[in-house]
């Protein structure tokens, strides 16, 4: 199990200035349709509260955060071959001073659905397009080297990346967390939450011979399930709210030939999310937080639930849409006297 880490309540740091924000760079990953809620364009394009979608929201923390603190904190968007267009069309029209940025976006790469029966390309006439998929959101690293944003963003002087997911709205850049990250000088720092009993079935953080390491269920071995769920034994989970030193990223990357070496996950799916009797197959997939085993020195914060909002399902949706959720600063938090239970 890992232990000793660090909560964000008891972290004494001061907020980062004005000099160390403009090293940093928030990062969205926003290549996900939310088929899982029945859609097939971007979920972040949802009405969240009124008119304002998700990418509504994080943009105006965005701009509020650079006219409060007048400082150039930079802005972008990793967007999947089926999210670019209408992520972009949609920043062209509404927010102009960002889609000005020529770095706004880069594109995660696509591999090919394979057929669970004989591991070829799974093809589907009646829709060519999903036959292909994003490769996880472990993609992030080559999909950065790839299309030159990493150097883009080395060469203006960045050096911190904070990279959450676009569906999570309680993932803002928090200058207190930056700031103890940067004093920290470690690589690669994660952020976990407490795990309850709606966690036990997912992943873990972990510790292997003092490496911090990120444990899935489909790499527990059954006979060790009943560890695996205990969550008084593994009290940590993810929440994809990660912190990255750009330097220490290059280094990696250089150093195993262009990729962060990351554990390959086979997720079961059909070729049509949408058509139960389509071909089954597999997605080869990996997951970005499985980089804290390939960083040395690599750390991990225990911060508060409210962290960690993302909207999976149709229900959660409702819920920050309905009067229990309000917004603070485009933030969406709970109204005064609403408790939630955690999802």
């Amino acid at each position: 199990p890992a232990s000793g880490v660090p909560k964000l309540v008891d972290v004494e740091a001061p907020a980062a200035d004005a000099a160390l924000l403009a090293k940093t760079v928030v990062l969205k990953l926003n290549g996900g349709l939310g088929t899982s809620m029945g859609l097939d364009y971007a979920k972040s394009l949802l009405k969240v509260k009124g008119a304002d979608t998700f990418l509504d929201l994080t943009a105006k923390q965005i701009m509020q955060m650079r006219e409060d603190l007048q400082t150039n904190v930079k802005f972008v968007l990793m967007n999947s071959f089926a999210t670019s267009a209408d992520t972009m069309a949609f920043f062209k029209e509404k927010y102009p001073a960002l889609y000005a940025d020529p770095n706004l976006e880069f594109v995660q790469n696509k591999v090919p659905k394979i057929r669970r029966d004989n591991f070829e390309p799974a093809l589907w006439p009646t829709k060519p397009s999903v036959e292909w998929c994003p490769p996880g959101h472990g993609d992030l690293y080559a999909a950065l080297l790839g299309s030159g944003t990493l150097a883009a963003m080395l060469a203006s002087g960045s050096k911190y990346l904070f990279v959450s997911n676009s569906d999570n709205l309680g993932a803002t850049l928090d200058p207190k967390l930056l700031s103890y990250f940067a004093r920290s000088k470690a690589p690669f720092m994660m952020e976990c939450c407490a795990r309850t009993s709606n966690d036990k079935k997912g992943g873990h953080l972990a510790s292997r011979d003092g490496q911090l390491i990120l444990r899935e269920a489909a790499q527990c071995p059954d006979e060790d399930e009943d560890q695996f769920q205990d969550i008084s034994k593994h009290r940590y989970f993810n929440t994809n709210n990660l912190w990255i030193d750009l330097e220490a990223l290059k280094a990696i990357m250089t150093a195993h030939g262009g990729v962060v070496p990351l554990p390959m996950i086979k997720n079961k799916k059909t070729v049509d999310p949408k058509d139960d009797a389509s071909t089954p197959v597999f997605q080869l997939e990996t997951a970005m937080g499985a980089a804290i085993e390939c960083f040395k020195g690599a750390t991990a914060i225990v911060v508060p639930r409210t962290r960690f909002a993302p909207v999976k399902k149709c229900n959660a949706l409702l819920l920050l849409r309905s009067d229990a959720y309000a917004c603070v600063n485009s933030v969406p938090v709970l109204a005064e006297g609403v408790s939630a239970a955690p999802s």
